[in-house]
């Protein structure tokens, strides 16, 4: 006999898939479909369960990976904004200053990449920088 699932398990269909494919357009009904629930009430029982609206949640998804490309990439805003799949530069950047605080310009220039500020020493560089030593057997073929 197969048991029923639990309504939780739904929700996390449609959260997984903000996840996974947030730079796609993504709206409450296909979220609810994934979630096997009609619109209003997958919106509810999401609020519910998660303490935000869908469209909060996949905001902040796409406004944390577009935090991630401007700390290392050098695209610029829009062509990151079209990426994490908003539609509108302005609407990117307010959402953004609200979230963080400051201008994604301003967020790329406080958060360079961390490899401009990592520090390795100069032995560890020599290490893994040297060619692989060939070792030459010493012991004599066997016949």
């Amino acid at each position: 006999m197969k048991q029923p699932v639990a309504p939780e398990r739904h929700l996390l269909r449609a959260k997984d898939l903000m996840d996974a494919r947030y730079a796609e357009p993504l709206d409450v009904a296909a979220l609810a479909q994934a979630a096997r629930l009609s619109p209003a009430h997958f919106s509810r029982e999401f609020r519910r369960e998660f303490g935000e609206t869908p469209h909060q949640y996949l905001l902040t998804r796409r406004l944390e990976r577009a935090a991630a490309l401007l700390r290392n990439t050098d695209r610029s805003v829009a062509e990151i904004c079209l990426m994490v799949g908003l539609r509108s530069v302005g609407s990117f950047t307010t959402s953004f200053g609200r979230v963080y605080g400051m201008s994604p310009t301003a967020y790329r220039a406080a958060n360079p990449p961390a490899v401009l500020r990592a520090r390795v020493p100069t032995c560890v560089l020599l290490a893994y920088s040297r060619p692989p030593s060939q070792q030459v057997s010493r012991r004599q073929p066997q016949a």
